[in-house]
């Protein structure tokens, strides 16, 4: 590896240790040159499958987009962020477990409205509104009255901890 300080190519590996709960690989280096010390991580390269959106264009998977549109449906909500995020990396394995090289946005939107509903009904009620584009007024009433036929009870309500 460089050395980030003279640029030498050369180094040696002092120390090795488990880093983020196993996730990665932390290692201490000297330089052989100037003799500066420098720590590396090595962790897994995941490969997000690559994002065909409505009108055909392909971007890469961005985790943000995910998180940000799930916290956007549970603003002002009883959703606690670790919670919020905990579902958003959810979505993330279930993308990573698909082994697709491209995955439509309307899968991931899919994905997302599943844990919005698990998590809070009025999350999930804003999400589809924006996601499943209703035109008509009485298809979203439609839409919400099947919803308190389900009478679905809220996952978090129960998980809320202080």
């Amino acid at each position: 590896m460089k050395c980030p300080y003279c640029g030498h190519p050369e180094d040696r590996v002092i120390e090795t240790r488990s880093a983020r709960e196993g996730e990665a690989i932390r290692r201490r280096r000297e330089c052989m040159e100037c003799g500066r010390r420098f720590t590396t991580f090595e962790e897994i390269e995941e490969r997000f499958p690559v994002v065909v959106k409505k009108d055909g264009r392909r971007e890469p998977f961005q985790r943000g987009k995910v998180l940000n549109s799930m916290a956007v449906a549970c603003r002002k909500r009883p959703v606690p962020t670790a919670v919020l995020t905990a579902a958003a990396q959810e979505v993330e394995a279930q993308l990573l477990d698909s082994h697709l090289s491209e995955i439509p946005s309307s899968r991931i939107g899919e994905l997302v409205l599943d844990r919005l509903e698990e998590l809070d009904p009025v999350a999930y009620i804003r999400f589809a509104s924006v996601y499943r584009e209703f035109d008509d007024p009485e298809e979203f009433h439609a839409f919400v009255g099947s919803l308190r036929r389900k009478k679905r009870r809220p996952v978090v309500a129960d998980s809320i901890t202080h």
